[in-house]
Formats: structure tokens, sequence, C-alpha cells
């Protein structure tokens, strides 16, 4: 069940593109200086340093050049040469990048790899030949710093992919032009669903009414299921002092992504960066017996980190966000089945949102430092796999991949357009029970180690509403929909009768608006379409007559002219089904 993770040949064919990539654009620029140029998950990029910003056009003429050169059939030839020698090569051609990162390499030989004309510092492995390049795609530039520090230059990076076939690279054309549609950040401007300000700072989430509409269902859904399967909500401070984060680590570990001390009363204070501190604070007010334990704590808590602005991403990567999170206290005989209770929680709050296909990732213990015993890690490790197997999961062996301080589950949702979100983490800690001394009594009167289980199902609220957002295209289900009926009258004869059945909506508990302007149906047809609002109720003379309203969908499908009543009624029990308990 649990398959180790492979290199995939797809990766090779992209970094050689990119080579390919590089080739073109040194000979259509030569003033052009290159840096880096990897395969990524969907494609692969290089970096440039140009003074003349690429444009769209400058793509177009790219691509052309680098199906000539790949028509050369130019083998990709690896030479072995001495580091002083390969410095001297790129000193000479001005290529201070590579010299850069020749000047960063350990041993004292490198390898280039040359196809054509174009030789570049890599260690591959490639291609045979360019001709093997045939079905590619430039896609964007971007501005991206070198090595990712912001105090670095600024460099132009351009995003291509590549596949072997035409017909994988033809639909993965048309999965982009499809993830445009859905892009969280055009649908949350379209949708008027939430903004970032600069005057506020980047990376900082302002939710409208609409948006925060969606937020209350899901923390209100969230809370009543958590309660419904054991947990206790539990509530924060939004800053600890400086003592507190010293304890946990995280001033040794973490520093660079929190924020700087504040003082107050003479001593450092920090807004948090995670809440574990503080639910541990919590357990030690307290000395728990061994009978008292499971404790299962969960809180939406929101926790601040510095993410650098060129990683800021809309709602995906934030500065302040609120964590679905949760902590679990239990004795070591109790930790097999409170794994297996989480994983079954978490796949059921995931498929109530509408997701039904994960992808499994088991982490396991890093080969460098770590902290707890080697009997630990394997019972924890036997217990995550156990869980995943007992769901009928298949699992992918991250090895290695674990904490320092444990091992972890991560699970993936895929979306409606099959891409993979990271969300979910079942993540153990033998590494702070142990900092804050943790104890509990035991049955024969001794104070004892607990385990500790870190959880989140969502991740947080911001990320998870865009994979949402993205993954309904802004369409959201009935349940979560921020505006969920709109009544709209024919002509102003059906003023009255849209105000009682809009009254009788909302009494109803429905977020429901009524259209009375003086405008064409047509015209208030396709806004409310526009607006992706679930279903649309059209009453004229017929509907008034008969106390029934014309119900139609956004995708143009009528569902018959109900009678009010019987359609609220039929309503309140799909949001039912919708709400009850996993």
């Amino acid at each position: 069940m649990v398959n180790e993770v492979k290199e995939k040949d797809i990766a090779v064919l992209r970094h050689s593109a990119a080579h390919l990539m590089a080739a073109a654009v040194v000979e259509l620029f030569p003033e052009t200086k290159v840096a880096i140029g990897p395969s990524i998950e969907d494609g692969f990029y290089y970096d440039f340093d140009r003074p003349t910003p690429f444009t769209p056009e400058d793509l177009i003429t790219i691509e052309k050049k680098m199906k000539e050169i790949a028509k050369g059939n130019h083998p990709f030839l690896c030479t072995e040469i001495p580091k002083d020698k390969a410095i001297a090569d790129f000193v000479a051609k001005g290529e201070k990048y590579k010299v850069e990162l020749i000047n960063g390499i350990v041993d004292q030989t490198v390898t280039y790899y040359q196809s054509g004309p174009f030789v570049d510092l890599c260690r591959g492995p490639h291609v045979r030949y360019s001709s093997e390049i045939k079905h590619f795609k430039l896609l964007s530039v971007a501005g991206a710093y070198w090595r990712g520090d912001e105090n670095r230059e600024m460099l132009q990076r351009i995003y291509g992919t590549a596949f072997y076939t035409k017909e994988d690279l033809e639909a993965y054309l048309v999965r982009i032009e499809e993830a445009k549609k859905r892009d969280h950040r055009k649908l949350g401007r379209e949708l008027d669903l939430y903004s970032t300000a600069e005057e506020v700072g980047p990376g900082l989430i302002l939710w409208h009414p609409k948006g925060a509409r969606i937020r209350l269902k899901i923390e209100d859904f969230w809370r009543a299921q958590h309660v419904a399967n054991g947990y206790d909500i539990v509530f924060s401070p939004h800053v600890g002092r400086g003592d507190l984060w010293a304890t946990s680590g995280h001033l040794d570990f973490y520093k660079e992504n929190m924020y700087a001390a504040m003082d107050v009363d003479g001593q450092d204070y920090f807004v948090k960066p995670m809440n574990c501190p503080f639910h541990i604070m919590m357990y030690k007010n307290s000395l728990y017996s061994y009978r008292e334990l499971p404790l299962r704590w969960a809180e939406l808590g929101t926790v601040y980190r510095y993410e650098k602005s060129g990683v800021l991403h809309g709602l995906m990567r934030v500065r302040g966000f609120t964590q679905d999170d949760a902590h679990i206290i239990c004795r070591p005989d109790q930790m097999p089945e409170e794994i297996s209770r989480v994983l079954r929680f978490c796949l059921k709050m995931l498929g109530a949102f509408g997701f039904k296909e994960f992808a499994v990732y088991l982490a396991t213990k890093p080969k460098e430092k770590s902290v707890g015993d080697e009997a630990q890690w394997n019972d924890a490790i036997k217990a995550l796999e156990a869980a995943v197997k007992a769901e009928g999961l298949d699992c992918t062996l991250d090895e290695g991949g674990g904490a320092f301080y444990g091992p972890k589950i991560d699970i993936k949702i895929k979306d409606a357009l099959n891409r993979e979100w990271q969300c979910s983490t079942i993540q153990f800690d033998f590494n702070l029970p142990e900092r804050f001394n943790m104890t509990y009594v035991d049955s024969e009167g001794k104070k004892v180690r607990p385990y500790m289980i870190h959880r989140a199902l969502m991740g947080s609220l911001e990320r998870f509403f865009g994979v949402l957002i993205e993954h309904y295209a802004g369409l959201f289900p009935l349940w979560l929909a921020p505006v969920q009926f709109i009544v709209m009258n024919i002509t102003d004869n059906q003023a009255a009768y849209g105000r009682e059945v809009l009254e009788k909506l909302r009494a109803a508990g429905f977020r429901a608006e009524f259209d009375d302007r003086n405008q064409k149906i047509g015209l208030k047809i396709r806004e409310a379409t526009l607006q992706k609002v679930p279903y649309m109720l059209i009453i004229g003379d017929k509907e008034v007559a008969a106390g029934t309203v014309a119900v139609r969908s956004p995708d143009g499908k009528d569902h018959g002219t109900p009678l009010i009543t019987e359609f609220i009624i039929q309503q309140k029990a799909i949001e039912a089904e919708s709400l009850k308990p996993l």
C-alpha cells in the first residue's frame, strides 16, 4: 500500500526544456545573464537578468526559436571539469550568477551540460537529444528575487511547460484556461468576497460581507461538528511573553517567521505564530489523571507569520490567518485509536465540503536531528500507517520527511481540476511535552509524559476558502452560498408578493435578496447568474395568483413552479442534510 516517492521522467523532459529555453533567450538577447532553470510540478522556469522586460511578444519569439533549436537534434553532453576552471569560464562570459553558484559547491569538480552552442552548469540528467523536446509552451513571465532574497537582484522568470505528447499538452492548456476562470483572486473581486489593501498591509485579508457570510457558515459547522465529535472549544490570546516562545523553541528555530517583539512593561511580547504553547499552558493549569485522558482541544486561532512579499498569493499564502487547530493529549495506549479517530473525522469533514479524492503522504523520521526514542517513532508511524490502511487510502511514503519532533500524515485534497491542495495534517510531537514538562498521573500514581498530537483539518480558513472558491468556480453549494436565493419580479405588479416571498425565506433562516429594480427580467437573470446565486425565484402574475415561484438555476435549467411554502420545506430538508453531524 505504501509506495516510495520516485522521480518521474517528465521532470527530466521539463528540465531539458528549461535549458532549451535558456539557449533560445541567449541567442535572441545576447545581453541576458542566466541564473537557474529547474523543472517544477507542472512545468519549468528559468530566471534571467535582462535590463529590458520580456513582453508577451518576446515569449512567442523565444518559443519559435526553441522549436528551431530543438530540430537541430543536438545531443545533451555532460562534461566534468575542475571547479576553478568552471569559475574562470563563467567569469569570462560575465555570468556572475553561475560563478556564485559554483562558489557554493563543496566538491572540487562540477558538471556542464551542453546542447548545441549553449553550455550550462548543471547536475542533470537530461533527455538524449534536443529533438525529443517537441511539445512545449511558454506561459508567462514574472519577477523573482535571486535566491529568493528580497534584498538581492530582481530577475525575470519565464514559466513554461512540456509534455511527451501533443494530447497531454493540449489537455494541460485547457486546464490552465479553466484555472484562470476559477482563480480565487479574480472571483473574489467579481463576487465581492474579500480584498487586501496596501494601507492595511500585504497578506492581511479583509473579509467583505458576502465572504464573511461563508466564513461564518464554515465556522458554525466546524464548531458544531467538533463538539459532536468529542472536542472542547478553547480560546487563546493573540500575543504571549517572550519566555513562552523561548520554552517552546520558536525563538530558536522559528524567529525569522515571527514578527518583531513589542515592549510591554519592559518585557518582550510576540504575536503568536502558533497556538500550541497556549493549549499546553491550559493543560499545565491542572494535574490530570490517566482516567481523564484523552483531551481534545480545538480552536479557530488567528496566527501571524512573516512571509516574504514575493510569495504572497491571494488567500493561499498570507501573513495573518485563522488556523483550524486542535491538540490531542493522550496516553500512549490511547494513541492508535486517537489517530484513527482523527483521520476518520478529517475525511468526513472534507467530504462535507465536497472533496472526495485525496493524496495521502506519510512522513517518517528524518535522518538528521530528531527527538523521542526509536520505540516512540516506530509506534507512531505504525499507528499512522494503520489508520490510513483502515480507511482504504493509498499512501505515499515520504521517507525522512517528518519534522524533528515527530512523524506526520499530510492529506492533500483534489479539486474539480484534479489539482492537489495541502490542507490537512496529523502531526506527532515528542518535543513540546518534554520542553514544557507535561505530565499526567498514571494508574500507579506516577507522573509520566503524555503523547501530543497536533491536528489541522482545513489548514487555515483563508487558504481553505480560496480552494473552495476555485473548486466550485464561485458557485457554492446552497448551504455555503452567501446569497442562496434571489427573488425577482417581472413587473411592478408583483412587487408586494415578492416582498412577501422574501420575508418567508428570511424567516426560514435563508440568505435571500429581492431584485425589485424596474429592469427587464433578462437583465436581472444575467446579473444573478454572474453573481452565481444558486437559485433565482422569478415571479409574474401567474405565480402571484397561485402562490408559487418559478425556480431557475445559473445553468439556465428550470426547476418547476412549486408553492413557496413547499419550496421552503424542501430546501430546509436539503440544508439540514448538509449540516447533520458527521
